[in-house]
């Protein structure tokens, strides 16, 4: 007959061994769940194939890009795009700049919403890189310019020759408020 703490101490290393496992299976399950399931990819490309029967064909392909944007009333920040458009091939990278100036007495943390009409084409344009992953601190009279880089993909449906990119900055309250009174009052300090 066999010591009950032993079978207790088998059992409850077969229980973290098994968990062990099962953390380490949940990654490529998930990623498997997400690109084969859902159609979404994990690694920032576009989900539909750049290189098709039709790729030739889409590289030649120009769309509109038009650039918008503006600060929300309770941010006293100047906002606005450096080029009101430009004319982009399909499945190419390319890059624009936003301006921003905090026009406050103090520093203030804000946050870009996007938005891209027409809305069925948010699919289709993917942004690499953006200020608008994070949050984004001005001292009081600073300036930056603010790049954005993206790529149209190719699968965006043919009656699609226009897409509009629009920026609202809001001003992030809780982050400014984790800011010390006098921050880049007078610094020029960037985040």
């Amino acid at each position: 007959m066999s010591d009950p703490r032993t079978a207790g101490i088998a059992k409850l290393v077969g229980i973290v061994l098994a968990a062990f496992a099962l953390t380490f299976s949940l990654v490529p399950l998930y990623r498997v769940a997400c690109e084969k399931v859902f159609g979404i990819r994990l690694d920032n490309t576009p989900s539909a194939p750049l290189a098709d029967a039709n790729a030739a064909e889409n590289s030649k392909r120009i769309v509109t890009v038009i650039f918008d944007g503006d600060a929300n009333s309770k941010l006293p920040w100047a906002f606005h795009p450096e080029q009101a458009s430009m004319q982009v091939r399909v499945g190419e990278q390319y890059s624009t700049q936003y301006f921003a100036r905090n026009d406050g007495g103090r520093a203030i943390v804000g946050s870009a919403a996007p938005s891209i009409a027409p809305a069925r084409a948010s699919k289709y344009f993917n942004k690499t890189e953006c200020f608008c992953f994070t949050a984004q601190t001005l001292a009081a009279g600073e300036s930056r310019d603010m790049p954005v880089h993206f790529i149209v993909d190719p699968a965006l449906p043919d009656d699609i020759s226009t897409i509009t990119l629009s920026y609202t900055f809001y001003k992030n309250d809780a982050l400014t408020a984790q800011l010390p009174a006098r921050a880049g009052a007078a610094s020029g300090a960037a985040p």
